[in-house]
């Protein structure tokens, strides 16, 4: 488009046709999803029976990197602990810091074991464990997501996962020390220079070079998305992340430049995220858009804002607050900003939501980088059934139960009865004979 036009969509909750305007406006869809799969299945076939043959013809066939052995994929310790040691003061500060804020929140969500007995002296419980190895995808190259690598790899360690494995590109021999500096302040374990649906498929299944781990977590492209749909089942995985979203409540009251600059904060991750505000204010609504025309010359990745707010942004009028609330939930989006003058009023009213934001004061970036919740969020609406990352999802839950002799004769009755309605004489004989042994 040219350079001084942008128009972004305007939306009101009056008119009739709004919720057909809004499945549109939320709707995802990818011409490409056919062959990213095909292509991505046969990647993954290929390290499966290949290995780390395999890895080494991908590295070199998309990242330009050709090495001898598979051994020289992964990175030694030194390299992470010199990256560190090069960072800059102010920055190795700030990684620290989040680091800290990171681990003290997730260390509020550990979940611990727990029994009780009844009162014929049956024990039952919950035994929590940690996942055994994890992986995580962290994209490489000219991009540097540091606090990613934070966000997956630290409340795994909280979670007490003794091994997490990292996988990064290096598309041209690239290393960004950024990225390994945050491995070495997160403590990865160990660190392997591949990407795209190989390293997914590597980590996966393992391979000589590579071990296999149980659940694999972090963001990626629509290949690396594609394949952890894939490998679902043979390993876990976090989610399947969608395009980066971004909704906002507004009174009509906060300085417009700093909601224009909250949606371009998740507009220049990609042409395809999507930022969106709610005002019951059509002149707020009119300063935001005019803020944003003056403001999108000065942004270094203008290009990708001004696709992402033409193609999926949006302006939308409701009739009040409350109103604003329902449509947020309908969106059910990844970000939720409430820049209200009483958020914790509206609050009580949002169920389905990756992450609240409170106030004029707290911008999503902020929650991006430091905060202390996660940002590893659900998306395309998946906020309806799903969470954010976190501890939770590197602990497993096993179900403890010990019967006592009395109990094996009143909750054997029980079964006895419930089995042999389902016509399954064998556990309705296991029952049964200890009922006899009891007695």
């Amino acid at each position: 488009m040219p350079e001084n036009e942008l128009h972004v969509r305007r939306l009101s909750t009056r008119k009739a046709a709004f919720d057909a305007e809004l499945d549109d406006l939320t709707r995802v869809t990818s011409s490409r999803d056919d062959e990213i799969n095909r292509t991505v299945l046969e990647i993954l076939a290929d390290v499966r029976n290949r290995g780390d043959l395999a890895l080494l013809e991908y590295t070199r066939q998309f990242d330009k990197v050709s090495v001898r052995g598979a051994d020289e994929l992964e990175l030694p310790h030194a390299a992470l602990d010199d990256a560190l040691r090069s960072l800059p003061g102010d920055m190795r500060s700030a990684l620290e810091q989040a680091a800290s804020r990171i681990r003290n929140y997730h260390g509020h969500q550990k979940a611990e074991s727990w029994q009780y007995s009844d009162t014929d002296g049956t024990v039952l419980g919950q035994r929590i464990t940690p996942v055994d190895r994890v992986g995580i995808y962290v994209p490489g190259g000219k991009a540097a997501y540091p606090s990613s690598v934070l966000m997956n790899a630290i409340p795994a360690k909280v979670a007490g996962v003794p091994e997490v494995i990292m996988v990064v590109p290096t598309p041209g021999g690239e290393r960004n020390p950024l990225v390994l500096a945050a491995a070495a302040i997160a403590r990865v374990d160990r660190v392997f220079t591949i990407g795209g649906a190989q390293a997914v498929g590597a980590l996966a299944y393992g391979t000589a070079s590579v071990p296999r781990v149980d659940k694999i977590v972090g963001p990626g492209n629509a290949y690396v998305a594609a394949a952890k749909r894939q490998v679902f089942g043979t390993v876990g995985i976090d989610m399947i992340a969608g395009p980066s979203e971004i909704l906002v409540i507004c009174d009509g009251l906060t300085d417009p430049d700093w909601i224009a600059m909250d949606l371009f904060s998740q507009a220049e991750h990609d042409e395809m995220a999507q930022s969106i505000l709610l005002s019951p204010d059509p002149a707020f609504l009119d300063r935001v858009a005019a803020s944003i025309m003056r403001l999108i010359p000065g942004m270094p990745r203008q290009e990708i804002i001004r696709a992402s707010l033409a193609a999926r942004g949006a302006l939308i009028e409701v009739r009040n607050l409350a109103e604003a609330c329902e449509v947020a939930n309908r969106i059910a989006p990844e970000h939720l900003e409430l820049s209200v003058a009483e958020p914790q009023k509206l609050l009580e009213q949002i169920r389905h939501a990756g992450a609240v934001f409170l106030g004029r004061h707290t911008s999503e970036a902020i929650g991006d980088y430091c905060a202390g919740p996660n940002h590893v969020l659900p998306t395309s609406r998946t906020a309806r059934f799903s969470s954010p990352l976190g501890v939770y999802d590197f602990q497993k839950r096993t179900s403890v139960i010990g019967v006592s002799p009395k109990g094996a004769v009143t909750l054997g009755r029980i079964a006895v009865a419930l089995a042999n309605g389902e016509g399954l004489s064998a556990h309705a004989g296991a029952a049964q004979y200890r009922i006899g042994e009891a007695k």
